[in-house]
């Protein structure tokens, strides 16, 4: 049986007074190229909006853990959408281009489209708007799909873990039907939220088998699809190594029936490797599209991390694997001036040293640490 784990009050003390210590440290003004310990510029905010999710899949909200008797954070703790406003500008003096609105599922945070106006209005340092996207696992986009786009909304990345309607509702263990996130791509696609992308994570053993209806199905749709291998995230989920199916045989079976060329990186940083679909000149056709594959696991792609991660409760994670956060909620309700949250998150990146993908053969089991990693529902994947 697997333990509850609550990581919402790790150590939040202790938090509290190491971040107070790290704004009112001095800094120079933010220059818009902020450097971590290993020389990775911040370029990426993830920020998490709600830590409830409509489904249970159980690689990352698994439902014996987050039954109905799980003690989610009450509404208070949130950051309020002024308050995550305040704090993307601040990120955004420091170099960051990118933001992107996770969960939990986002969709079910209350009058999200605000927020998102409040973002959409935000620029980066030489003027040009925030790359604004948002991760959904596609239950709520028909409905919502123009207004997120009226709002300010640029994309969407849609969580889709196979086609086969009995596979997808074993996956999301709450009986909800594939057609309806179809469906709900659609909208998005009719609304204009794209390029639009859809995420896979594959499990061997459970959902390998769908690897080549999702290719065959979005071909030349002008979706691309990303197979994600399944990662050890979280202290919840049951990870084992041997249900990991290595992105190179993901390509591996998908070349076998469609012919793939690599492509470039599309910007630093990227997660994803890049794979064409090939033409009959066996050169990359665009019509045909792409897919992606992310590997964490079997090829860390640490070195180029550029992202901080940003909790319903507002502490920044350094890694979609820490096991703690630095606290800037108190920092933000005691009054903290612009300067000062600058200073603190430049003393958080600096010290940042984070590599986990590439230590992970290296480093011993965590009941080793007496630390447990903090959940992807709560700070987004």
């Amino acid at each position: 049986m697997i333990d509850r784990v609550i990581p919402l009050i790790d150590q939040r003390q202790a938090s509290q007074a190491r971040v107070r210590r790290m704004a009112s440290a001095p800094q120079g003004s933010p220059t818009g190229r902020l450097l971590d310990a290993l020389g990775r510029p911040l370029r990426d905010l993830r920020i998490s909006v709600t830590d409830r999710c409509n489904f249970r899949c159980s690689y990352c909200m698994p439902k014996e853990v987050f039954d109905k008797d799980y003690r989610y954070l009450p509404h208070s703790a949130l950051l309020t959408f002024e308050e995550i406003t305040r704090l993307t500008r601040v990120f955004i003096a420091h170099g960051v281009r990118k933001v992107r609105l996770t969960g939990g599922e986002p969709l079910l945070r209350k009058n999200l489209e605000t927020l998102i106006e409040q973002l959409a209005a935000l620029r980066t340092l030489d003027g040009q708007p925030l790359d604004l996207t948002l991760t959904t696992n596609g239950s709520l986009l028909t409905r919502k799909a123009a207004l997120l786009k009226a709002a300010g909304l640029q994309r969407v990345t849609v969580s889709l873990d196979g086609l086969d309607d009995a596979v997808f509702r074993r996956m999301n263990d709450v009986d909800f039907p594939v057609a309806d996130v179809l469906q709900g791509i659609a909208a998005a696609q009719e609304a204009g939220l794209g390029p639009i992308k859809v995420n896979m994570v594959v499990k061997r053993g459970t959902n390998d088998d769908q690897i080549l209806p999702m290719a065959r199905h979005f071909q030349g749709s002008g979706i691309v699809v990303r197979f994600i291998e399944y990662m050890d995230v979280g202290a919840t989920n049951g990870w084992r190594m041997d249900e990991v199916l290595p992105s190179a045989e993901v390509v591996r079976r998908i070349a076998a029936e469609m012919p793939l060329v690599p492509l470039e990186p599309a910007a630093p940083g990227e997660t994803a490797e890049r794979w064409g679909y090939a033409g009959p000149d066996g050169r990359h056709d665009p019509q045909l599209g792409e897919i992606g594959v992310i590997s964490s696991v079997t090829q860390a792609f640490c070195r180029d991390c550029n992202r901080a991660r940003l909790s319903t409760e507002g502490k920044v994670y350094l890694c979609l694997f820490a096991h703690e956060g630095h606290d800037l909620r108190e920092l933000l309700r005691s009054g903290a001036s612009d300067d000062a949250l600058a200073s603190a998150i430049a003393t958080i990146w600096q010290g940042r040293q984070d590599r986990y993908s590439e230590l992970r053969a290296s480093l011993p089991p965590e009941t080793a640490t007496g630390k447990r990693r903090v959940e992807m529902s709560y700070i987004g994947g």
